[in-house]
């Protein structure tokens, strides 16, 4: 039980004893939960609660004479006092002793510091990236794909069962392109005329696929007949492009639990069922030969075609079958990760599956921003290498994976996020990543004079007097250690990764903090330990963060 919740528990027994004393009236409704938060000021306490602001109503009574009535009865031994301030707030203060608890509880919990045990909750379903298998990432794909793969391990964390997943778009039009593409590129190496079809892809990557194909194949494909030429060229470049999308991702440390081929919908019959059962329901109609969804009367500003009139069915088809595939594999929790681009088709989505008699507040949709590249203060919009958007690849290569994903998580995914490519690569206190690595290797260092220096730190907890750590640097930093557990419960209740980017930040602060102001090695052995303890704590704290985020915690920089 950490110190919220020893104190939550005081309170309410508090609160119990102030009604059975007449105190307090006795109310029947559930009381308001005690809700602690840090105040900014460390002469207001260590903790503070507007629990007696939240329940005066229930009371009846000034929010400051309920806050009295409980601050009098409050018997905690973690406590040295509390105090009743401004409108009726409760101030609460910790003793020494509560302190020297955490930190043994925080040591002892070792690298699972931060691990809840598993909840009896919903799976939890995370679709993202789920990008066309045409050509290569792209930046915007690298944020989606850093979120997603973050989100799922703060989930996991937390306690919650959670899959991940990974929509192949490999159907319809633009795999068609890709295969008139690669073919007409195929036909220009080997000198046949040919005409680049208007809506083709004109990247770099396909002119190599094409090359690859000649090297591998020659001129094998010239004698089939163009329908048959262009399956075998489009089946080649799609399978080439979805290993190289793989790649990237797992160069990225993205894995999915499973790849969701859109093949497989049409295969089966599925994209027909649903588009039945819409029909079914009345929710399709029929016009000008094609079959419309009434998208518009769940918001949509007008109604969306599911059918074409030559009986081709949409991306819209597509995804409501996908859809409805994941409301009847069980899931009750489902997030999907969008660009920003595809805000029109959240409606869409969201109305058909209540059309489908599903609940679509189990289906949430987060949208990313856009990402933009700056190098010298001016923004970067093309690659060196191809003259086209910059590769998910090439920025890897050119700031490195741990930068690329810390600076993607920086920022909400909600808010646009202006990429500084030059202090991404900055070896200094001024990269964020950089200060928070630099933080972890620091302590390794200190364990490895330590063992020059002949000294152990001790395996057991209760061999360690943490009561000696008094110094107002290591009770901030055994303060911050002991709320990181609610810091990856918050993470994940609020989808916001970045909370634990600016976590491990703010931690490695105030350990650089303590280190500059507080020897380890060459002091008095008592002492000596205990802060040993507490900077193993700080580096298993740093490194667990970072994992969630996906980002490595190296012993030496």
């Amino acid at each position: 039980m950490d110190m919220k919740e020893i104190l939550a528990k005081a309170v309410k027994v508090a609160v119990a004893e102030a009604m059975a004393a007449g105190a307090l009236p006795k109310v029947e409704t559930d009381l308001q939960n005690v809700i602690f938060t840090e105040p900014p000021n460390k002469e207001l306490g260590d903790f503070a609660t507007n629990f007696a602001l939240q329940s005066a109503k229930l009371f009846r009574l000034n929010p400051r004479i309920v806050a009295r009535e409980i601050a009098n009865r409050l018997k905690c031994e973690r406590l040295d006092h509390v105090e009743v301030a401004g409108a009726g707030f409760i101030n609460f203060y910790l003793n020494d002793a509560a302190l020297a608890d955490t930190m043994k509880n925080i040591f002892a919990a070792g690298e699972n510091w931060g691990n809840h045990p598993p909840k009896d909750a919903p799976k939890i379903l995370v679709e993202y990236v789920s990008a066309n298998p045409t050509g290569p990432l792209h930046v915007g794909h690298g944020r989606g794909a850093a979120a997603g793969s973050a989100l799922v391990n703060i989930f996991r964390a937390a306690g919650f069962p959670t899959a991940s997943e990974f929509y192949i778009n490999d159907a319809g039009n633009q795999m068609e392109n890709l295969a008139l593409s690669v073919n007409s590129r195929y036909l220009e190496l080997l000198g046949k005329e040919t005409t680049f079809p208007e809506n083709g892809y004109h990247g770099v990557d396909i002119i190599e696929t094409a090359k690859k194909i000649v090297a591998e194949h020659g001129d094998k494909f010239l004698s089939m007949e163009e329908g048959e030429r262009l399956k075998a060229l489009g089946e080649i470049a799609y399978k080439e492009k979805l290993a190289l999308l793989k790649s990237d991702l797992e160069d990225f440390r993205v894995t999915f639990d499973r790849w969701f081929s859109e093949r497989t919908l049409h295969e089966s019959g599925a994209v027909d069922a649903a588009v039945q059962a819409l029909v079914d329901k009345g929710e399709i109609y029929e016009d000008g030969g094609a079959k419309w969804f009434r998208s518009t009367d769940y918001g949509d500003d007008k109604d969306r075609v599911v059918v074409r009139d030559n009986g081709i069915k949409t991306y819209l088809a597509a995804d409501i079958a996908y859809h409805k595939d994941k409301y009847e594999r069980g899931f009750d929790n489902m997030i999907n990760i969008w660009g920003a681009d595809h805000h029109g088709y959240v409606s869409r989505v969201k109305g058909a599956m209540t059309a489908l008699g599903f609940d679509a507040s189990k289906l949430q949709i987060m949208l990313l921003q856009m990402v933009s590249l700056y190098r010298g203060g001016e923004p970067v919009k093309m690659s060196k290498r191809t003259g086209q958007s910059v590769t998910l690849a090439e920025l890897m290569e050119e700031v490195g994976t741990d930068a690329a994903r810390y600076f993607f998580l920086m920022r909400s995914l909600d808010s646009q996020l202006d990429f500084d490519i030059d202090l991404a690569t900055k070896k200094s206190n001024d990269n964020p990543v950089y200060y928070i690595q630099y933080a972890h290797a620091r302590i390794k260092s200190i364990f490895k004079s330590a063992a020059e220096a002949g000294m152990e730190l001790p395996a057991d907890e209760e061999n360690i007097d943490f009561s000696l750590l008094t110094d107002e640097t290591e009770t901030d930093l055994i303060k911050k250690l002991s709320t990181y557990p609610e810091e990856v419960e918050k993470a994940a209740a609020e989808r916001a990764p970045q909370r634990i980017a600016r976590y491990a930040y703010d931690l490695s602060g105030m350990f650089h903090s303590f280190y500059n102001k507080c020897r380890v090695i060459g002091i008095e052995e008592n002492l000596a330990k205990a802060r040993l303890a507490m900077a193993q704590s700080a580096a298993n704290t740093i490194k667990h963060a970072l994992g969630l985020l996906g980002v490595s915690a190296p012993d030496k920089m």
